[in-house]
């Protein structure tokens, strides 16, 4: 059997593939501490919980419109209006099957074959992985501490040629947990709509994001013709209900209603109905909680990597991730990646699923687990790094 060049082209999730040597050893007998995927511990608000186990009386569960139950489409935009203080078109949310395939409908409606495609370096891989499916080339442009990992005006600008269609930037980013400065992303966003090309802002963790000086603010503040992602996976702790949302310039509402009626006919039906009540005001004071308690996290976490002897080069502020540096052990990300699961029983994601140019030399740890587990984490890293010395 002939396999597709696109398929043999599409790399392997790394944080899933160290997932699953995890859970070898688990089915071994062995206590593994998982810090390697990015899952909320916490789970749905309860409020979403009980209205789901209220679908479950024989409620017909129909297909929904292919842009998703206009209730939530409505809600969603309340969202915007109440959290954000941007008033977003109803008519302009599409719900989604997870925030992946709002990334798939954006690729499918806005990337053309040999088009070039603006990522930062390090980036959530799947981005990338999509764009390049429909055929983009993805120029990957080297961050450092210096601009918080994440892609700058300057940068943007250096990287561009007379084939740059678009612009991925995810803010906070998912593997540092970092943000773009308001400015920052302004100025990039201004510069691609100058010239006619598209912006695809990746927003899933925005809410996860410190809230000092008023609630973060969306890139749809100063660009309302960005192309939106968002997802229930994260703020709201939904991850395995695989539903999220985008939000998307007017004139693309038919197409990608036309592209997700052949791509996925329509989301989940009960999770849709569900999610309604992410936006009462007890879940939305769950999540709230829930967002204080990841910034304790984080700061238990940063703690003790930097007790342990391992630098985190720029703190997050929003997610759930921190990026570790370990070229000082004589490792690369991947081997230590290795012995840290086989010799500590510590699942984390090496450099490589996230770019080039920090590969070898980070760390992902995901501080969405309990504190208890964290703790455990951090001694056993301790430990691991007392025996390369």
């Amino acid at each position: 059997m002939r396999i597709s060049r696109r398929a043999q082209a599409v790399a392997p999730f790394y944080a899933m593939e160290f997932g699953k040597r995890a859970a070898t050893l688990e089915s071994q007998g062995h206590h593994v501490v998982k810090l390697s995927i990015g899952e909320p511990d916490f789970g749905a608000p309860p409020a979403v919980l009980n209205a789901m186990g209220g679908l479950m009386d024989g409620t017909p569960m129909p297909y929904t419109a292919a842009l998703g139950l206009p209730a939530l489409r409505q809600a969603i935009a309340g969202f915007y209006r109440e959290v954000h203080g941007v008033e977003v078109d109803p008519a302009r949310v599409v719900v989604t099957a997870g925030a992946s395939a709002a990334l798939v409908l954006a690729a499918a409606a806005l990337v053309d074959e040999g088009d070039e495609v603006v990522i930062g370096d390090p980036s959530y891989p799947c981005n990338r992985q999509i764009v390049e499916s429909f055929g983009a080339r993805v120029t990957l442009v080297p961050t450092t501490a210096d601009t918080r990992f994440q892609l700058d005006s300057a940068s943007v600008r250096s990287h561009w040629t007379d084939r740059t269609r678009g612009v991925m930037i995810a803010t906070p980013s998912n593997p540092t947990g970092t943000s773009v400065l308001a400015a920052e992303l302004a100025a990039i966003c201004a510069f691609a709509r100058d010239r006619g090309a598209w912006r695809i802002v990746d927003e899933i963790y925005l809410d996860l994001s410190d809230h000092q000086g008023g609630p973060p603010r969306s890139v749809l503040s100063t660009d309302p013709d960005a192309f939106v992602v968002n997802s229930f996976s994260k703020y709201f702790g939904m991850t395995g209900w695989r539903l999220g949302w985008c939000v998307v310039p007017e004139e693309l509402v038919p197409v990608l209603e036309r592209l997700a009626q052949n791509y996925f006919l329509c989301p989940s039906t009960p999770a849709q109905h569900a999610a309604l009540a992410c936006f009462t005001p007890e879940s939305l004071a769950v999540c709230e909680q829930r967002r204080v308690e990841f910034a304790e996290r984080r700061a238990l976490v940063l703690d003790g990597l930097a007790r342990i002897g391992l630098p985190v080069p720029v703190p997050p502020d929003g997610a759930f991730y921190v990026y570790f540096d370990v070229s000082h052990t004589g490792l690369s990300s991947w081997q230590f990646c290795e012995r840290a699961l086989a010799e500590a029983h510590v699942a984390l994601t090496p450099g490589r699923d996230f770019g080039r140019h920090t590969a070898e030399t980070h760390v992902r740890l995901s501080y969405a687990a309990s504190p208890g587990v964290l703790e455990e984490g951090i001694a056993r890293l301790g430990k691991f790094m007392a025996t390369l010395h």
